[in-house]
């Protein structure tokens, strides 16, 4: 299917409100896969899965979904050979055990879902695993009763424990030690027991150092007296280690002995999330499961738009039994788009196993491929305009339509010349019909709406127009094009009778009056005298804006007879018209009264060489000398 179809159409948005009622990502990965079928088996299967999984829901019955978590990353951890730690192995337990209670409960409702029933058959359960697990795992910690040898060698560790603690306490005890104890308790610094000792009687204290305060002023000592007993305990949590890994290993490789049994659990399970959430949605939306056919018959009675908020107008529509074309006409925003939108998103919906919100009677044609042309594709990257976009993506739907598509087309032939859009999009709809699309499309231009009342296999319809209120009523009228709601607004507007004739008579016939208006209504010209623009006296020093660069600048010399300004602009004097410069400020309001407004214009180092020659500096003239025979030179 196109993706642009899914896009425009809003399919993915349909299927994330689905997947909101999924309770595993097991589920959320499927609705992800999931795409509409065009095969009747297929949808068939589908929608009476949906319709079995509601039957169940309907009993008010809770589905044992719990515990069955996403244990898809555990799984391929153990096939890249990793061991499981207990946290991983409770997960697995977990959903073990939530497969075994989806098993029981689902052959349990073989005579209200014998389909999904069915399904259950094919599910292993592992209750001497679960058991295993459950014996040898509690709390993320593997149990001391998992085996004989890790049962003694934690009573080793908790009696070797015990005595170190208890000369601990002894020598915290003792009154000749109390003058090194910076605190008195026991603390355990990488698996050795320590006391903390005042920094400045380390010395004092016969043992090892094993850890430092972050202030220096705290040592850890392992006092000499526990010292082998530490290094007892250290050897007995080493085997513990051995032990642990032995039994995780164990487990590990009970699991992976039935990897593939557990596989098709978890694909059941994703499987039954999928339906159950499908069910879910439906009981939100009121669904019902639709028939089918799949030679283009489309019959939607009372069908709603899935996502759309708050109180929907029901929809009525009939299209590929007398005729394959419908020609919909109606005010802008009338509801025309959200038909075709509701059509091509039901149609999808139905597609993919989805109950739809519609009324008994409703049925639903299987399409190969469903094309849309809806809303502004203008372009920015390409430099497409509305129109040339359109006429892009009905370009390739022309090449790749046949009588298995379904199309809608929205305001066809608009964006352009009224006479030559509606020309060519009669063209098109008329090479789509010969083709043996089933189409819907929406317009606002009448010759369409004469094309359809003379083709035997169009019909036209119109979006019911309240022309009291001037408000649409978003209902769709079958067997009647629209009238023309633009005279009616108009009418309502007071604009006067004889112009709506007029305009009438324009829409049947184009007979356009062509009569020139009478000398005496024409307006003559009145002479106005131009005003010469007054600009600023620019001077010496004024401070002026440059508008070109958004930038200040100085006046070196006034306006001239052309009315250019010489500016000192970034070292360089440039000549500007006085139409693109502003006066900021004037030289008197800039410097105080005797100011040597030369020197504005003058850098530094020649004003210095003037100061210097005027003093007499010997350095000065021999520098102008240097300079005068270089130049002879």
């Amino acid at each position: 299917m196109n993706p642009t179809t899914f896009e425009k159409l809003q399919y993915n948005e349909l299927k994330d409100r689905v997947k909101s009622f999924c309770v595993s990502g097991l589920g959320r990965q499927l609705i992800d896969k999931l795409t509409p079928s065009a095969k009747m088996n297929i949808v068939s299967h589908r929608l009476h899965e949906t319709t079995e999984a509601v039957t169940i829901l309907n009993t008010n019955s809770r589905v044992p979904f719990q515990g069955v978590a996403h244990i898809q990353p555990i799984v391929q951890s153990l096939e890249k050979g990793e061991m499981l730690d207990p946290s991983q192995l409770i997960e697995i337990s977990d959903f073990l055990r939530g497969c075994r209670k989806i098993k029981t409960y689902m052959l349990d409702k073989e005579y209200l879902a014998p389909v999904l029933s069915s399904y259950a058959q094919s599910m292993t359960e592992f209750s001497s695993v679960e058991e295993e697990i459950q014996y040898t795992v509690k709390g993320n910690r593997i149990q001391s009763s998992a085996s004989k040898e890790l049962k003694r060698i934690r009573s080793s560790i908790a009696t070797t424990e015990q005595k170190i603690e208890e000369r601990l306490n002894k020598f915290l005890r003792n009154s000749s030690n109390k003058q090194y104890i910076q605190e008195a308790f026991i603390s355990k610094k990488d698996d050795r027991y320590t006391v903390p000792i005042k920094a400045a009687y380390k010395q004092r204290v016969e043992g090892a150092i094993v850890d430092v305060s972050a202030k220096g002023s705290t040592v850890f000592i392992e006092p000499t007296a526990v010292a082998k007993l530490n290094a007892t305990f250290a050897t007995l949590k080493v085997e513990e280690s051995m032990e642990e890994y032995q039994i995780l290993a164990g487990l590990t490789g009970l699991i992976l002995e039935h990897i593939q049994e557990i596989k098709i659990n978890m694909e059941l399970i994703g499987q039954y999330d999928l339906v159950f959430a499908k069910a879910k949605f439906s009981k939100q939306i009121d669904g019902i499961e639709p028939a089918l056919n799949d030679h283009g018959y489309v019959q939607i009675v009372g069908g709603k738009h899935p996502l759309l908020p708050g109180e929907v107008v029901p929809l009525d529509c009939e299209i590929g039994k007398d005729f394959r074309s419908l020609i919909i006409t109606g005010p802008n925003a009338g509801g025309k788009t959200v038909v075709l939108k509701t059509i091509g998103l039901l149609t999808l919906a139905v597609m993919s196993g989805l109950h739809i919100s519609a009324a008994k009677g409703t049925e639903i044609s299987l399409f190969e491929q469903i094309f849309v042309d809806i809303g502004d594709n203008q372009s920015m990257e390409n430099a497409l305009s509305t129109f040339s976009s359109h006429m892009y993506q009905i370009s390739s739907i022309l090449k790749e339509a046949n009588n298995h598509s379904l199309l809608l087309f929205d305001e066809i032939g608009s964006g352009t010349e009224p006479n030559e859009g509606a020309a060519l999009a009669i063209a098109i709809l008329e090479s789509v019909y010969q083709q043996g699309c089933i189409t819907v499309a929406t317009t606002h231009y009448g010759e369409i709406k004469r094309f359809s009342e003379r083709h035997p296999d169009f019909m036209n319809a119109a979006m019911r127009f309240n022309s009291e209120t001037l408000e649409p009523l978003y209902q769709l009228i079958q067997g009647k094009s629209g009238e023309s709601n633009a005279l009616w607004i108009a009418r309502k507007m007071d604009i006067e009778e004889q112009v709506l004739q007029k305009a009438q008579q324009y829409i049947d016939g184009k007979g356009y009056s062509l009569d020139k208006i009478s000398e005496d209504k024409r307006r003559k010209p009145k002479q106005v005298k131009q005003q010469s623009k007054v600009y600023a006296d620019y001077a010496k020093g004024d401070r002026v804006r440059l508008l070109e660069y958004d930038d200040v600048g100085i006046v070196y010399q006034g306006m001239d007879q052309f009315q250019n300004v010489v500016v000192l602009y970034q070292r360089e004097w440039i000549e500007v018209n006085v139409k693109r410069l502003a006066l900021e400020l004037k030289a008197e309001d800039l410097y105080p009264a005797g100011y040597d407004l030369d020197a504005l214009f003058t850098d530094y180092s020649t004003r210095k060489m003037q100061r210097d020659l005027e003093r007499g500096s010997k350095k000065a003239l021999r520098k102008v000398e240097k300079e005068i025979r270089k130049h002879r030179k």
